[in-house]
């Protein structure tokens, strides 16, 4: 788990910069239906973001992140990963998240990406243009991944998503799979994350050079797993600027 339950995006709200949030639930090619959040934008830009939470799913980090995105000109869903085995009604705190983890597939969790994707890509989502998926420790391994989607994306952002080795799942290693990668790659990590040694981060830069994918990798020494906290307050700095990088990298990937 990336964040505590009271962690919060350590973004400052934009005030007039979202048109409106709600939850909802959406319907994958294979039936199931996932509860999501989304997030409008009072003045679009026509850029898209699919938010892939880490192994809780659905959690009000995610949700605050999906408006942060809408203040920014950027329509948002941030998406939940049970629908299949948990439903999409809303859950408490004392969900157990771990025992639904591992039941999740590949196959499974990109049918849920792509459904965010055709939302995005709606009226009613926006009708936007220039897709982005951002995740985050589990979901950011997942976000790299969607790069292999065949969903058209403009760019992928991964924050301490494990770019190398088995998951906890059926999804490969992003570093594996880096030649049948489409859009640009920007991966955030922390220095000090004890679960993704530089070791693995240089492993997945060569793969992505290899593939001759573009990319940005940025490791932020001393941060930990997990510093993209409102309260990690140390790293402050550090999440103000991998704030920015996204941002721009959105920016260069709609305007690209």
């Amino acid at each position: 788990m990336c964040f505590d339950l009271d962690s919060r995006p350590p973004i400052a709200p934009i005030a007039g910069g979202s048109l409106d949030a709600a939850r909802i639930t959406l319907t994958a090619d294979d039936g199931t239906v996932l509860a999501a959040h989304r997030a409008r934008a009072a003045m679009p830009t026509g850029a898209g973001m699919i938010v892939l939470p880490d192994v809780r799913g659905l959690h009000p980090y995610y949700e605050e992140l999906a408006l942060r995105f809408a203040e920014q000109g950027v329509d948002a869903v941030a998406i939940d990963y049970f629908g299949r085995t948990a439903g999409s009604a809303p859950r408490d705190a004392g969900f157990e998240h771990m025992a639904h983890v591992g039941r999740t597939t590949l196959a499974g969790l990109a049918a849920d990406i792509r459904a965010a994707a055709a939302f995005l890509r709606s009226s009613e989502g926006g009708a936007c243009g220039s897709l982005f998926t951002v995740g985050f420790c589990f979901g950011g391994r997942l976000a790299f991944v969607s790069a292999t989607l065949g969903l058209d994306l403009r760019g992928t952002i991964g924050f301490y998503g494990w770019p190398i080795g088995a998951g906890r799942n059926d999804v490969p290693a992003p570093a594996d799979v880096a030649t049948r990668m489409k859009g640009a790659v920007l991966g955030i990590f922390g220095g000090a994350d004890d679960g993704i040694p530089a070791v693995a981060v240089e492993a997945f830069e060569s793969a992505l050079g290899v593939a001759e994918i573009e990319h940005s990798i940025v490791t932020y020494p001393g941060a930990p797993h997990g510093f993209f906290d409102r309260k990690a307050e140390e790293f402050a700095q550090a999440s103000d600027d991998a704030w920015r990088r996204v941002l721009e990298f959105v920016e260069r990937g709609r305007t690209g």
